[in-house]
Formats: C-alpha cells, structure tokens, sequence
C-alpha cells in the first residue's frame, strides 16, 4: 500500500505486482495487475490526507530484493515462500479495501494505523526472505523515533521497502510542517504531499416519483416526466430527457432516477428505446442517431423505485446505497431549468462547488407572493468571489413553503429587491450525510405524515455548513398547467444547448 503524489491528487510512486493507487489523467485511481489483466477504479478521497514523503539517506539493493521475492514464485518450496505468497495475496487485497474504506472517508487516523499494520506483517512475512536487504535499520530506526510520534498517525516503507525511503501520515497540516522540520534536523530529506479531498460530483439523483395530480386528468394516462418540451434546437422531448441532459452537460457520469415501482418498465422502455424494428426503419436518419444517443444515455442509468408516497425526502434518501460517500447532485424532477447563460444552470452550480467547499444549494430571487409554493432559505451574504456580485449566501435557515410574515421575520436577505426572498432552484449538491439522516427519519418507528427533504436540510445545517448559490436563469414548476405552459416557452427560446445531443 503505497500513496504518492502524480498530478492533481495522489498515488502510488510505482504500480508494480500489486494493487496500488496511481494517477490516471488527474483522477485518483486504484490500479490492479492481475498477468495480462488490468483493472482500474476511480478513488474517492473524503477529507484531506497530510503525508511526508522521507528520502532515507541509505542504500538497499531492489534487484536483490526482488530477486528474492520471485523466488518464492509459482511454486512455494518453502514455509518462509508459502507465507509470502499469502500475505502478497489475500491479505494484501484486505489491506488494500480497508485502505480505500479510510480513503473514502478520508479517515487519516485509520489510514495511519494501517500502515503500521501493513508495515508489521511486511516485516513478519516478507523480510525473512531477503534479510539481508529488508532487516532495515535506517528505516526502522526512523518509525520509531519518539521524536515524531505525536505529529504521526502511521508511516511505513515505500516500495520493495529496504533503506530507501519512507512515508508518513501527518496529523494535519501543522503537524506536516514540524514533521518536515524533525526529520530535515535529523539528516532525512522530506517532502510534503497533500492529497486533497475529492470536490468531483459524479454522480445525480433526479426525483420523479410523484404522481402529478396538479396536471390531472393528463397525468391519469402520461407520466409528468414524459410530458413534451421542446428545447432551443427543436427537438421535442420528455421532461425527463430534459433533466437527464441537464445533468449530463454538467459532467455529471451516472445518474439514479427514483421512480414508483409501477412505472418501471415505461422508464425501461424509453431508455433502452425499445420501439420496434418497424418504428425504427421508419424513422429519419437523424431520428435513429437520436434514438441510438438516448439508448447510450440509458447505460449511464439507475433506476430506483419508491413503493410508498412518504414525501421528497423519503424519496430522496433511497439513494443512499447507491450514491455511496461522494457528494451528489440532486435535481427535483419536476422542474425545468432555463438558463440565463450559454451555462447550462447545474454546470453553474457544480463549476462553483469547489469554491464553496461545502454543500451548495442553488437558489433564486422570488418575489414574495410566490414564497409559498417553495422552500425558502434565510442567511447572509459572503464576499463575493469577483466583480462585486453577490454569489454566495452562508444559509442560515431553510423553511419549506414559509407564509409571509414568517419570511420577513426570519428569512430577509439584505440587498435583495424589495418584497423578494430567495428560494430554493431545485438544484442541489450534498453531501452523503444528508442521506444518513433522512434514512434515519425514514426508519423511525412510528413515523406519521411525510418526510421533508427541507427538515432534514434544516437539522443538518447545525452540523454542517450549507452554501447557497445565485443560479443565473430560472426554475419553472411543471407540476401546475400554468407553470408548464410557461416552461415551455421559456425552454425552447433559451441558448443552453446541450452537449449530449451534437
């Protein structure tokens, strides 16, 4: 288990035998060589890991070690060889997932005592092999200085170990800084490596799980998210398609959609495209390129069924399991997003994200008549990032469809216009920790009525810190005839055209 820096975020200085984290076009990646075979995982990284690279101001000779390690291959002749093969293997694979499991959570503590761990059996199973070389003293001299315990979590050899290097994980970013200087006072070389928390949103979740009864009768035979809009190329598509794209454009990989189990198979059979092969001969050629770009987006597509009404939140936090400890975007299905800019309105919030280095929340100035009808956020100002604009909001409140004079009392935002508040967009980027707690409200014995994603936004803002954004365009509400009939005029004349239908 080796971790080293390449690039943007961090690795394994080689990628020999076993499996080892390596940098993969700026992703962080856990590489496994199995003979001709090769596996590649993008890594997580869940909080900033602090390591010092040392460079041991010794010898050892890796061809002899190596030599050594081959020995003990295909065939185990000996005790020392057999207990070899099965710590360069099984037990190898386990360390390797535990690291991982601490990476993705960006557990340094646990990262730490796993190198200890690993350095021990390394130690135990593999240096009888090569004594010669693998005995250590530098090394093990350096892991144990009591000068350096208490800035360390763990630290072990780097490579086919021997007096060559080492490396360290730091207890934050002041113990990095005295650790460098220790070890330069002790004759070592060191060097800082950061590896930084992973901002990267890959992944979305996209609600369409309601029944739509404010668009009934229509929604007694058409699914609101099937309903048409037609965007500013003129294609005419599905609601859903619309908000797939929207997702898509902002570089978003994989998408869950939470549907009712009974709409499965139109889901299903939509992106799959499975029309016939008479419909399809008939179709343009440029129809069957369509056809077949929609069929490639349905690769990227989970679906997620929800088997009772129990509100958003409920709806929501059945992508827990699947969404895993990355932060997520969340698009409330209903919705339709009209951009302000050539910017696509969730690229907006996710090309924001890293400044904010929190969970964002897209919102947008609503007069007050309107208030009523969406989650309503209070806070304050932050400074603005450039051009004197106000961005971005430290939210200190969030209230779901708040009355008036609630809103003046505790949701006023200084410098807006007269008579506006804002409101959430329906564009979310959060963290997994917000899907623990609406699982635990969802599995609450006894619980009545419905859970509220707004609730449980407002009971994680005191333990964590939540941004909002000013998204430049608009959010329209296709969930009221009105609303949808606005929608559509607005989405077919604006600019945002989308990248995954060139």
């Amino acid at each position: 288990m080796d971790l080293a820096y390449r690039g943007e975020i961090t690795t394994s200085s080689r990628c020999g035998r076993m499996d080892q984290g390596c940098a993969y076009g700026n992703k962080p990646i856990l590489m496994a060589f199995d003979g001709d075979a090769i596996d590649i995982d993008e890594l997580v990284v869940g909080g900033d890991i602090h390591m010092v690279i040392v460079d041991l101001h010794a010898k050892k000779d890796t061809v002899k070690i190596l030599a050594a390690l081959n020995r003990a291959y295909p065939f185990a002749e000996t005790q020392a060889a057999l207990t070899a093969q099965g710590f360069l293997g099984k037990e190898n694979a386990a360390i390797i997932e535990t690291a991982r499991a601490a990476l993705t959570k960006g557990d340094a503590a646990g990262l730490g005592a796993l190198m200890r761990e690993a350095q021990g059996k390394f130690d135990a199973c593999i240096a009888p092999l090569c004594p010669e070389e693998l005995t250590s003293p530098v090394l093990h001299g350096l892991l144990s200085e009591p000068a350096i315990q208490s800035l360390i979590w763990g630290g072990k050899g780097v490579g086919s170990q021997g007096d060559g290097s080492a490396q360290f994980i730091a207890r934050g970013e002041d113990a990095q800084r005295q650790l460098i200087a220790v070890l330069t006072g002790l004759g070592f070389g060191a060097l800082p490596l950061t590896i930084p928390k992973t901002r990267k949103v890959s992944k979305a979740v996209i609600t369409a799980a309601g029944f739509g009864t404010r668009l009934f009768p229509m929604t007694s035979i058409v699914r609101k998210e099937f309903l048409p809009v037609v965007d500013g190329q003129g294609r005419m598509l599905p609601l859903i398609l619309a908000n797939v794209e929207e997702a898509l454009d902002a570089g978003i990989e994989d998408i869950a959609i939470i549907i009712q189990r009974s709409d499965k198979e139109l889901f299903e059979r939509f992106f799959q495209q499975d029309i016939g092969q008479e419909q399809y001969g008939a179709l343009s050629i440029a129809a069957r390129q369509e056809s077949d770009r929609i069929r490639d987006v349905g690769k990227r597509i989970s679906l997620i069924t929800q088997d009772e009404q129990a509100g958003l939140g409920h709806a929501v936090g059945l992508a827990r399991k699947w969404v895993g400890a990355n932060s997520f975007l969340l698009v409330l299905g209903d919705h339709l997003f009209v951009s302000g800019s050539r910017t696509r309105c969730a690229k907006q919030l996710i090309d924001h994200f890293i400044d904010a280095d929190t969970s964002l929340i897209g919102v947008q100035v609503t007069p007050e008549s309107e208030i009523g009808r969406f989650g309503t956020v209070g806070g304050e100002w932050v400074s603005p990032i450039e051009g004197g604009k106000r961005e971005f909001l430290s939210i200190t409140r969030f209230k779901e469809k708040p009355d008036i004079e609630f809103a003046r009392e505790h949701l006023s935002i200084p410098d807006l216009p007269p008579a506006t508040f804002l409101t959430v967009f329906g564009l979310y980027i959060l963290s997994p920790g917000l899907l623990d707690e609406l699982e635990r409200r969802s599995a609450l014995e006894g619980r009545v009525g419905e859970v509220q994603l707004t609730d449980a936004l407002e009971y994680m803002r005191a333990k964590e810190n939540f941004m909002g954004f000013v998204i430049e365009g608009e959010k329209v509400d296709i969930g009221i005839p009105r609303g949808y009939i606005a929608g559509l005029n607005l989405y077919a004349e604006s600019e945002g055209a989308s990248e995954n239908s060139r």
